[in-house]
């Protein structure tokens, strides 16, 4: 064969190798990206989303959140067993790393309404005299803090663990995750609610029952609780998880690379997708048993310094739920329909409560996100369910429904009082904190308020129209406290009409940077609003229990809107891509509710183009 000819065939081969190396890797191949001068990103939000605060950190009256008054809470895991939710997270008394620290676990039948904290794994005292490699700390009075990248397993036999990882942090900069942390902690959660003893699964090195506080797994009197712990340990994908805490040469970890916050979902073909922080990605062919040299930045791909999860979802696509910019927010949604070409972004949580306790290494947003591993439960629903934290310091999930999608074909036409309550909201999305519920209760979707420093928000997606005319009901139940503000919004959240119940007893529309006042409401009245825009000329119309009140120009141009959003409270735009990353400081009464509680509630809503 001439040389040509080899070079000929040489070259289309090295090609073609080229190209499906290329394409044998997680890839973000879509044209949105965020924009992190706004909490949402421009994104488009998924219809249907349900976030719901599970907890809320207060230092002021710990009776109301944990009974300890810690506000540093971080890193939830997530699972469903025996037909129940269960979060797991780490806290820290005041800011990251800090001791002293434990672990607090949630449960809830629904995803909705979620139990007082337990602490799962308690404050760990390290024996006085204990030093650390690679510093000349010696501990005296010290507690150890948690860090754990793994929060449970459920054996092929249904036993249930919850693990938890004991490190020393000797002060704010210590790094708990360095290798020379004590040991990883498990218990049983057993089918009626209650907790096994706590033993160690793993110790590190220098470490054993002979100097440690709880006894070594094998001393269990329960065989299958020792079954599901040796089980777990020699599942290479879970133990991978434990990579950051274990010494770093523990022959347990496959992949000793530091990589953080490992998260892995199986391709149809039995291969396994590894996911690390700053959306490093890596593909394993046999189960986790090795993986490839080096980790690499998934093309396309934006993630910091943040967890990023992925998962096969109940339609057999798949997902990655991450923070999409070098922000931790907003919280969005990839999809795939193989597992490895991600074509979509879209809107999962945009919001950012403000920051009420300042903390060491505290971030502003909605991040650390993790759903449910695979083999710990699938949620009758269907839906994909993640947990995350808001700035370090509450506790939130997110039901994100399954197919994902961004739009609906249908107009809307929701009474609620002739809808069944458990699936009223099926297309609505909606942010419900504990202290600014939204719920649909008695025939009616109920929005109260008493968070100082939050809110209540429901929004409706409608096909996008350029003319629209919109009716819904709001009945106050105050006229001298409390704010409501209704926006119809484009496809990026851009607001064009802004109407407001404000805390005097007016309604009012935005108009530039003025507000036009045009009715004085009353509590416990009933207001049938039915508005009408046209976006090409900004012009829109209002009457009120049938009489026209207003007539006026949207205070922003839009090419369309497709959603309503009803909110009981401003638009918030702190902190911005300026905000310095560390708040050092907290916000005054940081642990009161409002005296009163404002309520609204709408009877109904219906949207149809023009």
């Amino acid at each position: 064969m001439k040389i040509q000819q080899i070079f000929g065939l040489a070259i289309p081969l090295a090609l073609a190798l080229s190209t499906v190396q290329a394409q044998d890797t997680v890839r973000y191949t879509g044209k949105t990206l965020v924009n992190a001068d706004y909490h949402h990103g421009q994104l488009t939000p998924v219809v249907g989303v349900h976030s719901i605060q599970t907890f809320r950190a207060n230092r002021e009256h710990p009776e109301l959140a944990e009974n300890f008054g810690w506000t540093y809470n971080h890193a939830p895991m997530l699972a469903y067993w025996n037909n129940r939710f269960y979060v797991e997270y780490l806290s820290d008394k005041v800011g990251e790393s800090i001791p002293p620290g434990q672990t607090l676990l949630q449960s809830s039948k629904d995803g909705y309404t979620w139990t007082k904290p337990d602490v799962i794994f308690p404050v760990y005292r390290i024996p006085d005299g204990t030093t650390k490699e690679g510093r000349t700390d010696v501990a005296k009075d010290l507690d150890a803090v948690m860090h754990q990248r793994m929060g449970f397993y459920v054996s092929t036999k249904n036993v249930f663990l919850v693990l938890g990882f004991y490190a020393i942090s000797f002060d704010a900069k210590d790094d708990p995750n360095d290798g020379h942390g004590i040991g990883r902690a498990v218990r049983e959660i057993q089918a009626d609610g209650k907790y096994g003893p706590i033993y160690f699964i793993h110790y590190n090195p220098g470490y054993s029952e002979k100097n440690t506080k709880y006894p070594y797994y094998t001393k269990s009197k329960s065989k299958a609780f020792i079954e599901a712990c040796n089980e777990l340990l020699a599942n290479k994908l879970m133990t991978q998880q434990w990579n950051e805490e274990a010494d770093r040469k523990d022959p347990l970890i496959t992949l000793q690379k530091q990589y953080k916050a490992f998260s892995y979902y199986h391709l149809p073909d039995g291969r396994v997708v590894g996911l690390w922080k700053n959306a490093l990605t890596a593909i394993s062919t046999d189960n986790g048993k090795s993986w490839p040299e080096s980790a690499f930045r998934a093309p396309g791909f934006v993630n910091s310094n943040a967890k990023i999860w992925g998962q096969k979802t109940s339609d057999g696509h798949f997902a990655t739920v991450y923070n999409p910019s070098e922000y931790r927010w907003p919280l969005a949604i990839s999809t795939s329909k193989n597992g490895l070409d991600y074509t979509d972004l879209s809107l999962v949580n945009g919001e950012i409560t403000p920051m009420r306790y300042g903390g060491n290494y505290k971030s502003y947003g909605p991040q650390y996100v993790r759903g449910i591993e695979e083999g710990n439960g699938k949620p009758a629903d269907g839906k994909l369910w993640v947990t995350y934290s808001m700035n370090k310091e509450d506790i939130w999930v997110s039901g994100i429904p399954v197919p994902v999608s961004t739009t609906v074909n249908s107009h809307v036409n929701d009474d609620f009082s002739k809808m069944p309550a458990d699936k009223a909201l099926a297309l609505w999305n909606i942010y419900s904190p504990l202290w600014a519920p939204v719920k649909v209760e008695d025939g009616n979707l109920v929005l109260k308020d008493k968070d100082p420093f939050d809110y209540a928000k429901a929004e409706r997606v409608f096909p996008a129209s350029s003319k629209l005319s919109t009716s819904f009901s709001v009945s106050p139940k105050q006229d001298n406290f409390g704010l409501l503000e209704i926006e119809l919004q484009d496809d990026k959240g851009m607001a064009t009409v802004r109407l407001t119940f404000d805390t005097a007893g007016v309604l009012s529309a935005k108009a530039g940077a003025r507000y036009k006042n045009f009715l004085k409401y009353k509590a416990g009245e009933t207001y049938d609003i039915k508005l009408k825009l046209t976006t090409a000329n900004r012009f829109y119309t209002i009457t009120v229990n049938g009489k026209d009140v207003l007539t006026s120009l949207a205070f922003q141009p839009v090419a369309n809107v497709s959603r309503i959003v009803f909110r009981t409270g401003d638009v918030r735009r702190f902190p911005d891509v300026d905000t310095p990353a560390d708040q050092t400081y907290d916000l005054k009464n940081a642990g009161e509710a409002e005296k009163k509680e404002a309520v609204y509630l709408i009877k109904y809503l219906k949207t149809e183009g023009l």
